[in-house]
């Protein structure tokens, strides 16, 4: 071939490239075809027939390579540049009034709202998939992960890539890096096809949209991925640097600025102002709700003015500006066949229902929970009654009452046991408590699973990479006993479990090494002590100094420590006079763990002030300014709470504030200088929907 005739090739090539994605834009974003199927399929061979002759022109931006790759030998684990948040539930018009009380009220003392103005809110409907964050770089989408624990998801980036609703490269105008967060869902046509085709193969069928979507997306081979018909919708954002212009000021604009991009974003949306009008968007919604093309269990409100977001800030790990109105909860009867007693990381003995299967609220539910043994006295449930489940959104089935007069003859009461049903552990109930619990604490097997998942947070000892389904395995297969056993892995006993390969079974392996070194406060709070919070565990390693001086307290010294009383005190006091509980200790250290002395307190400048950290830090994680507020006397607490706190909303920092602050602002005095690095202007963070 002449060099001429190869660049005219060339050219052809990315003319139907650029044609092709045009194309599909306008098929799976717009819902609006501009040419025919068989139009289509004739643009798709003529490329495809191009690439087959000159395959080293292909690239991964190519629509052909929409099919999908090789399968994958496990998902690895991303972290979220910015946390994937989620959202406050409310039932009731009375918690949609009170939400916009507390919007309202929080702007018009900030200055930012007239006493007669109402509040303006962006209303969109709350989509029922599976929740994604995709990472644009330069334009070219480099990753994709599951919103996971907030923190870190799985890398569903080969996945991802096959959706044709997903651009590969955005449309000009787009910044250095974009995280997009948006909702991965199947619509209801799509499904009822989709379930015919499995039935048809004699494969498995599933149980609804949300459900086939989660399943279809989370494949290792994705190539099946792009066989089922996902879709994606952009209602949010992440990390977002590098612009070339001006964002939009508010959130609806910010949601055009996307679609511009060529992102697919949900129509269902509204302007309105006020809670007359947030409920008046719901009851629109929820009337037309089964005419929708998708499945949807509630609508979302979020401040539309992006610096009112900024000003309300974040509470715990959901923002203060924005709320999910779920949908009213569903009910239906079946029958209850047992309960069972399953136990927490705690010790907490749950009664649990075993029922007949039953269709409500989306999924078919055989589990509900029965809370306590007072809960089933209160209500008169008893095995072999026909009962009413509940069950709204993710909230955990609950069992609401038995209908008395389908009671059989049969009926049994159920009687808690004196036992723990996984260890044989003497089980005891405090005399103002509801919960039953195991006393044998970290020897108990039950408790395992969730007393190391806690133990491996990123407040404990924060081994990154070793997340609840590799915990499962560990302790299913008898080699993870209690947190010490941690590490006694190695690399290629490790690699022996699904979905590990070398590389994560290495990286797992350096992470559990790494946490062999770690702060007092850190590890009394991996211990799962009952009671004992990150604050408390900070508490008592400062005023104890030393593992081997936590364990010799009595009680009574224990109530010399700041916010310690009886009840944290006497847990203690239990927790360590466990023989267990000591045995695990002892070989934590044998296994080569070393204690770091506690945090020093540099400074009193802050002695005897509780502060509530907010919002997002460019150059500090909250955690690392909470470390700078202790080490000048202060405490740091998770909410507000009836004593008196400084509030430190981060958001308020300021690019122009020149001296090293913590947070200039009306809540914090000048006498916080010098306390940390000098700290400019966050990005913004979009709150994703629950």
């Amino acid at each position: 071939m002449t060099q001429g005739k190869e660049q005219q090739l060339q050219a052809e090539l990315e003319r139907l490239r650029a044609q092709i994605n045009t194309h599909n834009h306008a098929y799976h974003v717009m819902d609006a075809p501009t040419i025919s199927d068989t139009e289509f399929d004739g643009l798709m061979q003529r490329l495809l027939a191009i690439e087959a002759e000159h395959p080293e022109w292909v690239n991964a931006d190519s629509p052909s390579q929409r099919v999908g790759s090789a399968p994958l030998p496990f998902f690895d684990s991303v972290r979220h540049a910015v946390p994937m948040l989620s959202l406050g539930n409310a039932f009731s018009s009375e918690e949609v009034t009170a939400f916009d009380k507390r919007v309202s009220d929080a702007l018009r003392a900030a200055g930012m709202l007239e006493p007669a103005e109402k509040v303006e809110y962006n209303c969109e409907v709350k989509m029922d998939g599976l929740a994604i964050s995709i990472r644009y770089e330069n334009g070219r989408l480099v990753r994709a992960a599951t919103r996971g624990d907030g923190l870190s998801g799985e890398d569903v980036t080969a996945n991802i890539r096959t959706l044709r609703s997903v651009p590969l490269t955005l449309s000009p105008g787009f910044p250095a890096v974009l995280e997009v967060r948006g909702e991965v869902l199947m619509h209801r046509s799509d499904f009822e096809k989709l379930n015919k085709q499995q039935a048809a193969a004699g494969d498995k069928t599933f149980v609804n949209p949300r459900n086939a979507a989660a399943g279809s997306l989370r494949q290792l081979d994705p190539r099946l991925t792009a066989k089922r018909p996902l879709r994606f919708f952009a209602y949010g954002w992440g990390q977002l640097d590098g612009l070339v212009a001006p964002l939009p000021e508010t959130h609806s604009g910010m949601l055009d600025w996307l679609s511009s991009l060529g992102l697919s974003v949900g129509k269902y949306r509204k302007r309105v102002t006020g809670a007359d009008a947030l409920l008046a968007f719901y009851e629109e919604i929820g009337q037309t709700r089964m005419s929708l093309p998708f499945d949807i269990d509630g609508v979302v409100y979020k401040v539309n003015s992006l610096k009112a977001q900024t000003e309300l800030g974040f509470v715990s790990r959901a923002p203060r500006f924005a709320l999910a109105h779920k949908f009213a909860a569903e009910e239906a009867t079946t029958v209850l066949l047992d309960i069972e007693v399953q136990v927490g990381r705690t010790g907490a003995l749950t009664p649990v229902a075993r029922l007949q299967p039953v269709f409500v609220g989306g999924v078919t539910v055989t589990n509900a929970t029965l809370h306590n043994e007072d809960e089933i006295r209160r209500k008169d449930v008893r095995i072999g009654d026909t009962v009413v489940v509940r069950r709204a959104g993710d909230v955990i089935p609950e069992v609401l009452r038995p209908v008395l007069e389908m009671r059989p003859a049969d009926a049994r009461l159920f009687a808690m046991v004196t036992q723990c049903p996984v260890c044989g552990s003497a089980v005891e109930r405090l005399p103002d408590e509801a919960a039953t619990r195991c006393t044998g604490g970290l020897f108990c097997a039950a408790q395992r699973k969730q007393s190391l998942l806690h133990a491996a947070g990123r407040k404990a000892l924060d081994i990154e990479g070793l997340g609840e389904k590799l915990i499962d395995q560990l302790v299913d297969h008898d080699w993870v006993r209690s947190i010490a056993d941690l590490y006694s892995l190695s690399v290629e006993k490790v690699m022996g479990l699904d979905r590990m390969g070398r590389k994560s079974a290495e990286n797992l392996i350096a992470a559990i090494e790494e946490s062999k070194h770690v702060e007092l406060s850190r590890i009394v709070y991996a211990l799962g002590i009952r009671h004992v919070g990150e604050t408390t565990a900070r508490d008592l390693a400062r005023y104890f100094g030393s593992l081997d001086a936590l364990i010799a307290a009595d009680e009574a010294a224990f109530l010399q420590v700041n916010d310690v009383g009886p009840v944290v005190a006497e847990s203690l006091r239990a927790f360590f006079a466990e023989p267990h509980n000591i045995a695990v200790l002892d070989a934590l250290r044998a296994a080569g763990v070393t204690v770091k002395m506690p945090e020093s307190v540099k400074s009193t400048v802050l002695q005897g002030k509780t502060f509530v950290l907010t919002g997002t830090l460019p150059t500090l994680t909250r955690d690392e300014a909470g470390k700078l507020i202790m080490e000048a006397g202060g405490k740091v607490s998770g909410s507000v709470s009836k004593k008196p706190a400084m509030w430190l909303p981060v958001k308020r920092l300021a690019a122009s504030w020149r001296k090293p602050v913590i947070c200039p602002c009306r809540y914090l005095t000048k006498k916080a200088a010098g306390l940390a690095q000098t700290i400019s202007r966050p990005r913004s963070a979009n709150a994703d929907s629950a």
